[in-house]
């Protein structure tokens, strides 16, 4: 190597070498302070070592800290859910005073008014005030939202009596629930009622909460709000409530359609003796003071025959703020599609069944919704009790739908070419991980696609949008269908595991009873003001109908549907008077049942499930579902000119095995609603009520005898 080369080296490598022993002394001398620094701590903090009982204590305290920390993060993460609920102008009242009448102009409820007759809480009487809280929360003014205390009580008491006797929320829970929550008896609700109690105490005054929950609370009879209640049942304003009237109402906030005194005046007396009892066990009164009260129980106003829909007028009265001219009055009349016949019916069905099959299927909750083709609303069934639950199952529960949502990819499947005789294979099919299954575990091999609708094969459906179709498509025609509830998009949606409500399902179906037509479904017919000017009209101020699916491809589903109530799983819900359509749906574990159906005439759609989610005990949706819509459809039938479906010759029915004949003592077709009434046409109904006007007009005539009357008819 060169001399020159190797005394360039020299230098580079003496610098390398003492850069190196730099580092080395550098981290040395920090490694050494680090520990000079640690020692000279550690000897700071041995004066506050501790020995004995102190240390036990001091280690109890930083274990609660941890925990206490860790607990606040996941409380954290609990709340936030609930105090999305309170987003918003949660506080404001509805502005809006509403008088609905039915289809036939008679007043059936009002919504709105009553949440504006507010007496604050310092202006009511004192046995007013006195008799809630002593029903409903006693230590009202000594808990902040969660009483432990009472709930300890509650859960003591209870236990003793083996059953529930008493309930451990408080007057803010429940005010909590009323304001933010549904009923749904759900471990997350529950947990949301408990924040949104907390929140309530920290942003109210106690007296505030106390007038928020006698103004909102639902005390039966449409009413809601203890002004309102008062001058519905005892026709008088609430400062003028006696005590026995005072405590009738009080035991109402437990379960306003069980005690309402103008349904079950005995039943609503041995309540309201109840709260006298509480009153005294509470002290806030004496037995002498209210002697008087149990011996002279209240007597209600007569209110015979009020029964108003509540459901259908929860879901009119959003219809109206939906419709309603920004700047049209907020006073209004509304004149609604619903008929009280057919609403009845309904509610009478799904009663009738859950009473009798209930407890064999063990479902307890149910919802219904009846259109006419054209999309009129006709009847809402939310649930068994508006006055138990204001949770209108029809229009906001969005439950599975199961195989009821099959028609969707079908209808997709007829537009791309397909028709019901096409042929496709019934065998094993995975798509990614999922491997979907028929419901008996066995494959049919090459079946037509009618065959594998009306017998409701799973892999057919899953084949045709894995190979042909595709998610998109069958999405946008659902959204195109007037169908509101969101979908998921996920691949397992073509076996309906994304959620609608019974609303959006009939509103679904209707599309292939109206031939194609999307027609947007509707509660408000007119809205009107008190002096009679018209500022809204359906007929007018909504868009038309819109073609959504081909006639063929409308035609070629009808000819599909119709034979599921025929040959297929919904046998039970074949009509006795002409032929339907319709689609069976369960879902996983037997949770949702669901039957949807159409005649040229209605569409109906079906929901029987629970509240809390639980399975039902193998209740599928042609059993007990088919059964409710069968029952209903068939008195909505009475009386009125058949209609054909699209592209069906004839509307008669074809007998089968499942549809019993008439009886042999000439009851009818239909035995089952022969003690239904008949429902009026709506001509026979304007004849009638044109009858009534003219005998209002002369009212010094002699009354008619029956036999004259019916002569002039």
């Amino acid at each position: 190597m060169p001399r020159e080369k190797r005394q360039s080296k020299a230098p580079r490598a003496t610098r390398l070498l003492a850069l190196d022993a730099w580092i080395d002394s550098t981290l040395y001398e920090a490694g050494f302070k680090l520990a000079e620094f640690w020692e000279s701590v550690t000897i700071f903090f041995r004066r506050f070592r501790v020995y004995g009982v102190k240390r036990a204590v001091v280690e109890l305290f930083s274990e609660g800290a941890t925990l206490g920390a860790i607990g606040s993060v996941v409380m954290l993460a609990l709340a936030m859910p609930a105090f999305e609920e309170t987003a918003g102008d949660w506080s404001a009242q509805d502005d809006y005073a509403v008088t609905f009448l039915d289809r036939y102009g008679n007043e059936i409820g009002q919504r709105g008014i009553i949440q504006r007759d507010s007496v604050p809480v310092d202006e009511l009487p004192d046995h007013v005030i006195k008799a809630v809280l002593a029903t409903e929360d006693r230590r009202f003014f000594d808990h902040f939202g969660i009483d432990f205390l009472g709930l300890a009580r509650a859960l003591t008491e209870n236990v003793r009596a083996n059953s529930v006797v008493q309930g451990g929320s408080t007057l803010t829970q429940q005010l909590a629930k009323n304001l933010f929550l549904s009923n749904e008896r759900t471990l997350e609700r529950k947990v949301k009622e408990a924040f949104l109690s907390i929140w309530l105490e920290m942003n109210l005054s106690k007296t505030e909460i106390l007038q928020y929950y006698l103004d909102r609370s639902y005390l039966g009879g449409g009413t809601f709000g203890i002004s309102a209640a008062a001058d519905f049942y005892f026709d008088k304003p609430v400062k003028d409530l006696s005590l026995a009237e005072a405590a009738m109402i009080a035991g109402l906030f437990k379960a306003p359609a069980r005690y309402a005194p103008h349904v079950n005046l005995p039943a609503a007396r041995a309540r309201a003796n109840e709260v006298l009892t509480n009153m005294v066990q509470a002290g806030f009164m004496s037995e002498g003071q209210i002697l008087s009260a149990r011996l002279h129980p209240a007597t209600a106003v007569d209110r015979e025959g009020t029964d108003t829909p509540d459901y259908f007028l929860d879901w009119a009265f959003e219809e109206v703020k939906r419709v309603v001219p920004r700047s049209a009055t907020h006073s209004l009349v509304a004149r609604t599609t619903l008929d009280p016949n057919l609403q009845k019916a309904a509610e009478e069905s799904l009663e009738f069944h859950l009473r009798q099959y209930g407890k064999d299927y063990d479902v307890s909750e149910g919802a219904i919704v009846l259109m006419d083709t054209e999309g009129a609303v006709r009847a809402v069934v939310g649930g068994r009790d508006y006055g138990s639950s204001q949770f209108n199952r029809a229009t906001k529960a969005e439950r599975q739908t199961g195989s009821s949502f099959k028609p969707y990819v079908y209808a997709v499947a007829m537009e791309n070419g397909f028709e019901p005789g096409s042929v496709i294979s019934d065998g094993p099919i995975s798509w990614g991980s999922w491997s979907p299954r028929n419901y008996g575990r066995s494959y049919a091999g090459r079946v037509t696609l009618t065959h594998a609708l009306i017998k409701s094969y799973n892999t057919v459906p899953v084949r045709l949008a894995r190979d042909h179709l595709g998610i998109d498509p069958i999405i946008d025609l659902i959204k195109s269908f007037g169908i509101e509830s969101p979908i998921n998009g996920h691949k397992t949606m073509v076996l309906g595991t994304s959620g609608m409500t019974a609303l959006d399902q009939a509103t679904g179906y209707s599309v292939f009873a109206n031939g194609g037509y999307a027609d947007t479904r509707f509660a408000i017919v007119q809205l009107m003001t008190h002096s009679g000017n018209l500022i809204y009209d359906h007929g007018r101020d909504a868009p038309p109908p819109r073609r959504v699916l081909s006639d063929d491809a409308a035609a070629s589903m009808n000819q599909m549907l119709i034979l599921v109530p025929e040959q297929g799983t919904g046998r039970r819900a074949a009509l006795p008077m002409t032929r339907s359509a319709g689609k069976t749906g369960t879902t996983q574990s037997y949770r949702d049942g669901w039957y949807v159906g159409y005649t040229g005439n209605y569409v109906a759609s079906v929901w029987l499930g629970n509240d809390d989610f639980h399975p039902t005990r193998r209740m599928t949706g042609g059993s007990l579902p088919a059964m409710v819509w069968q029952r209903l459809m068939s008195y909505a039938h009475q009386n009125v000119e058949i209609k054909p479906l699209p592209g069906i010759e004839s509307p008669m029915r074809i007998e089968t095995d499942a549809v019993e004949t008439a009886s042999e003592d000439g009851a009818g077709e239909n035995p089952e609603t022969d003690n239904l009434p008949l429902a009026l046409s709506a001509r026979t109904s304007h004849f009638l009520k044109g009858l009534a006007k003219n005998f209002e007009a002369a009212p010094r005539l002699r009354k008619p005898t029956s036999h004259e009357t019916l002569s002039a008819l």
